[in-house]
This record gives C-alpha cells, structure tokens and sequence, in this order.
C-alpha cells in the first residue's frame, strides 16, 4: 500500500515537473512601453499636435468670452450711479445670460463629454489600433505568449531584453515609410 502511494506521489512530482518545464519553455514574454511608443511614433506626435491647435483654438474662444464677461461687469460698476434700477438689472440679466453661454461653451468643448474629449478620441483611436496591431502582428512572429504594458504600471521588474518597445517602433516607422510611397 505505501508502495502505491509512493509510486503516485513519484508520478505526480515527475509529471508536474515535466509539464512546468514543457510550459516555462513554451512561455515567451515581453513588454513595451506604449508612452515611449507614442511620444516617439511620427503619427502620434502630428496627432498630439494637431490636437493642441484644436485645443488652443477652443481656449482662445474662452478667453474671449471672459474678457466679455469682465467688460460688463467693469460696465456695470462704472454705470452703477447713473443707470436706474431697471436698467442695472437689465444688465445683469444680460451678464448672467453671458456667464450662462460661457459656463456652457466650456462644459460643450472641455467637459468629459464634450468636443476636446470627442476629438482626441477620434486621433487616437484609430492610432492606438495600429500600434496594437503591430504588438500582436511581432508577438505572432516572434513568439510571443504575453506582452505586457510596462506604461499601464503593472509591470514590476523585466529584464531589458524582453523589452519590444523598439521593436514595434521600428516596424510602425517602416509601415510608414511604405504607405508613403
């Protein structure tokens, strides 16, 4: 009886070990740093770029309705003394009106709905699809089983040779280039 149960304890430790080490060989990983990727990708970067003009653009709006907004309040303080009551409130009426305009324009453009959210959505999609694709199109080639994000913070320690990072640098520059031509 204790024989048996030796022979079944032996059988067990050898097939775990024989299938750890099947598995461990198996195993292929590697990780990438998708901020390194995308401050260093030309499409990201023109992408990153044209979505600040749009930005600036929105800003520059802004501040023009603020500086519309602190003119008719300077004109009310000022006029004050020489305007009768119905007229004050006449013109804080119409302030308010304006800081309602104001309030909304800026929930429209930079709320988390709004068109700055919309838009950078828009550039960035279809390039972070790209990017993933060339991971996944390296990964096949390579071998890969698993690639991490180191950017994402789940990776905690790796060894720089399983850094792909470049890797998909590279092939997202020669997929470039070839489209160009």
């Amino acid at each position: 009886m204790k024989t048996i149960a030796w022979i079944s304890v032996f059988t067990y430790v050898l097939f775990f070990v024989s299938m750890t080490a099947a598995i461990s060989e198996e195993l292929k990983v590697g990780y990438v740093d998708t901020v390194k990727i995308f401050a260093n990708y030309s499409k990201t970067v023109e992408a990153e770029e044209k979505y600040k003009q749009e930005i600036e653009e929105w800003r520059k709006k802004a501040k023009e309705m603020e500086a519309e907004i602190a003119e008719m309040r300077e004109a009310i303080q000022s006029q004050s003394l020489m305007l009768s009551e119905e007229k004050i409130s006449e013109k804080r009426l119409e302030l308010d009106q304006k800081i309602k305009e104001y309030q909304d324009y800026m929930q429209e453009i930079f709320g988390d709905q709004g068109e700055a959210a919309k838009r950078n959505q828009e550039l960035t999609q279809p390039l972070v699809e790209e990017i993933n694709s060339v991971i996944a199109e390296i990964a096949e080639e390579e071998g890969y089983t698993i690639i991490f994000d180191a950017a994402q913070g789940s990776l905690l320690y790796a060894r720089d040779e399983i850094d792909m990072t470049e890797m998909v640098l590279e092939r997202l520059k020669e997929k470039g280039t070839s489209m160009m031509e």
